[in-house]
């Protein structure tokens, strides 16, 4: 009985010591709603750094499921007329449409 609790004890002593084989990642499926380990939002500065962060998150939102493809049309359209008044150099009224766009949509 002694030798067979020591044998057992043995063995649990030796699973520790088993290095675990590597874990494979896999990627969220679409619509899954969880966002890929690869998302980055964009860099930039001004207004411009501003649309094309907001426009990746709303992209993100749509890709994992997050928002309707009806909602995220909605959301899309207001941030290119942001988009467009920010290359005329229109910095704040840039601004104040994706505050506005984030306001209405629930968006921080």
């Amino acid at each position: 009985m002694l030798r067979s609790a020591a044998l057992v004890l043995l063995l649990a002593l030796a699973a520790c010591n088993q290095t675990a084989a590597p874990v494979a990642t896999i990627a969220p499926a679409p619509g899954s709603g969880a966002t890929s380990a690869a998302f980055r939002l964009p860099d930039g500065a001004g207004c411009a750094g501003e649309v094309a962060r907001f426009r990746a998150v709303i992209d993100n939102d749509l890709a994992t499921g997050q928002v309707a493809r009806s909602v995220h049309g909605r959301m899309a359209a207001e941030v290119d007329r942001a988009g467009a008044a920010c290359s005329a150099g229109r910095d704040a009224e840039a601004a104040r449409l994706i505050a506005s766009t984030k306001g209405r949509f629930g968006y921080p």
